[in-house]
């Protein structure tokens, strides 16, 4: 009966487990289908400036403080994980392309800060003390374009007075509810980017700029530059809540496989049970009659 009691015990814990990872798949239903939206609204947006920018020819001269190169001494990296856990493995590895970043510019004896946007990334990479860490965890709870674009002004104006040499971006790209893509982006300097034909040709469309293309690319570079931050915070936010609901929808369906087997094997130890009982009750029938 003792052995009854502990599978007893075992499948109320079990169904108590499911009816909770039931319910945060739900919830993260709800909040994956807006932050879905979000990202598929951004994206075309950002496409598009990028785009622009591309047709406006940088290869004859025309630059921008964001786009100096200079031998990397100072890095950054923004490395943007999750506020909370339960998502598989979408916070471990996005930590360990941050630590491979983290080794290659050490190497290179460059110094390396940390600009953590997610708790995750903020409580296990303080750990290294070598590092300076600056966290922006509630960025996450209701990102707003002015405070993300706030966040980008300060990397700009760094790199701009040449306190910073290059900026990279950690982040997990959304794919679908299903994958995410890890990524690594070189955000400053800026990269001169040209379009190309199916063929491979330079493809720019001929335009006639008015103003000149240096004061265009000093108005639109800073814009590009906020917008493609904020597309990477919306990214790694639907891709967040894409793996919680993955990994909660596995874990029901774990547990719905585990209360199957738990039920077999009570009713076996029941029925064991009362066959010994009966075993018992005629064992000692006939001892009487003896």
């Amino acid at each position: 009966m003792a052995n009854l009691k502990e599978v007893r015990t075992r499948i109320a814990s079990v169904s108590s487990t499911q009816q909770i990872t039931s319910a945060m798949k739900m919830v993260s239903a709800a909040k994956f289908r807006r932050a879905q939206n979000a990202i598929i609204g951004m994206r075309p947006y950002a496409a598009q400036l990028n785009e622009i920018i591309a047709d406006i020819d940088t290869g004859d001269g025309v630059q921008t403080p964001y786009h100096a190169v200079r031998p990397v001494n100072t890095v950054v990296l923004v490395v943007v994980t999750s506020n909370k856990g339960l998502c598989g493995a979408f916070n471990s590895n996005v930590l360990k392309l941050a630590q491979q970043r983290i080794d290659h510019y050490r190497t290179e004896k460059a110094a390396i800060h940390l600009v953590c946007i997610g708790k995750k990334a903020s409580e296990l990479l303080a750990r290294q003390k070598d590092l300076q860490l600056v966290s922006h965890d509630s960025l996450l709870d209701s990102p707003a374009f002015d405070d993300v674009a706030s966040l980008a002004d300060t990397l700009m104006a760094d790199f701009a007075e040449k306190r910073i040499d290059r900026v990279e971006l950690v982040y997990n790209q959304f794919k679908n509810s299903l994958s995410q893509v890890l990524s690594c982006e070189q955000w400053l300097p800026v990269e001169g980017g040209e379009r190309r034909s199916e063929s491979g040709e330079r493809k720019n469309n001929d335009y006639i700029y008015e103003p000149s293309k240096e004061e265009i690319l000093r108005e639109m570079i800073p814009l590009t530059l906020r917008s493609t931050f904020y597309r990477v915070v919306l990214d790694s936010l639907a891709a967040e809540h894409g793996a919680r609901m993955t990994a909660m929808q596995k874990a029901t369906d774990n547990a719905t496989e585990l209360l199957k087997d738990l039920r077999l094997s009570y009713n076996k130890a029941r029925q064991a049970s009362i066959t010994n009982e009966i075993i018992e009750i005629v064992s000692g029938s006939e001892a009487l009659k003896g």
